[in-house]
């Protein structure tokens, strides 16, 4: 692979950003990774893991000659990081991100960038409940959607270098309006994390059930949950802040869906349970299909503790 751009800085080190700096390095994208992290404990595990050929305490420093800056920090933390880096951008330099939820973040961060930077936002629709700079791998954005949300005055050179750019870390580039993907996430992606921590939670509160018991008798369903709840509290808690119409839309078809089954169980419609099941298994084939998960057990995950 030709190297894309002389310097890339990645502004915040977690999961996204180390598996970045892992996926460029192996695909040989950009001559000088450039890295930033708030934490002084993060920029320390960063340079251990070599994940970047300079470390910087500013998000500034970082972005200094950068041709292309990714921005790898929670969605609410967006807008400030773009109006300190808003002065040392260099002209033709790509800005993008890597946000759950699009129309907040160009809100937040669009006034900041100056005439001649590119700002196309982006989400990369990969990740685990994992973070922290030693969390990355180069792998999780393979054959793993990315979808690029360009405002309708972005450089269609730009966007191509970017979505060039996707394709070569292994994702599969969509575009569309940042308006529609927070419509879409909010029901592919925020609104099962909510069930995911809401369902967690009620099983703790719960008092005629320890929680050693729900910790002893955890069934799959119930252990899926707690792995999405395991995910960085801090992204979900601006994602849901930021994306809150969306995810109210969809929060409201959930319950009028869920008072529907909660209808059927309480008079034995095993028809309607059955349908309702059906229907719900037929998706799950079509992802497989899609190639978007594995049919394997246990999801793919190995099936005996890794000692």
């Amino acid at each position: 692979m030709t190297v894309m751009f002389e310097r890339v800085a990645l502004i915040g080190l977690g999961l996204i950003g180390s598996s970045l700096s892992h996926v460029m390095r192996r695909e040989r994208l950009a001559h000088h990774i450039a890295g930033h992290a708030r934490s002084a404990a993060t920029l320390e595990k960063a340079g251990e893991l070599g994940l970047a050929d300079s470390l910087h305490s500013t998000a500034a420093g970082a972005v200094t000659n950068a041709d292309l800056v990714i921005l790898c920090v929670p969605v609410g933390a967006l807008g400030a990081v773009a109006q300190e880096i808003g002065a040392m951008l260099k002209p033709g330099a790509i800005v993008t991100d890597v946000g759950s939820v699009k129309a907040a973040v160009i809100r937040d961060v669009a006034p900041h960038m100056p005439p001649g930077v590119h700002f196309i936002p982006g989400h990369p629709i990969a990740g685990t409940e994992q973070s922290g700079p030693a969390s990355g791998f180069a792998e999780l954005f393979q054959n793993r959607w990315c979808i690029l949300t360009p405002l309708p005055d972005s450089d269609p050179l730009a966007v191509r270098t970017l979505e060039d750019f996707w394709r070569a870390c292994g994702s599969n580039v969509e575009m569309m309006s940042a308006e529609h993907h927070d419509l879409v996430l909010a029901i592919t992606s925020h609104l099962p994390h909510l069930i995911a921590y809401n369902t967690v939670a009620t099983a703790a509160d719960l008092e005629k059930v320890t929680n050693s018991e729900v910790i002893k008798y955890s069934a799959g369903g119930f252990r899926d949950f707690t792995r999405i709840a395991a995910s960085d509290p801090v992204m979900w808690r601006d994602v849901f802040l930021n994306n809150r119409d969306a995810v109210l839309e969809m929060l409201g078809r959930f319950s009028e869906d869920l008072s529907a089954l909660q209808r059927a169980i309480r008079w034995g419609d095993g028809d309607s349970l059955y349908a309702l099941f059906d229907r719900a298994r037929s998706i799950r084939k079509s992802i497989i299909a899609a190639g978007q998960e594995t049919p394997l057990p246990n999801f793919g995950r190995n099936q005996k503790p890794e000692g």
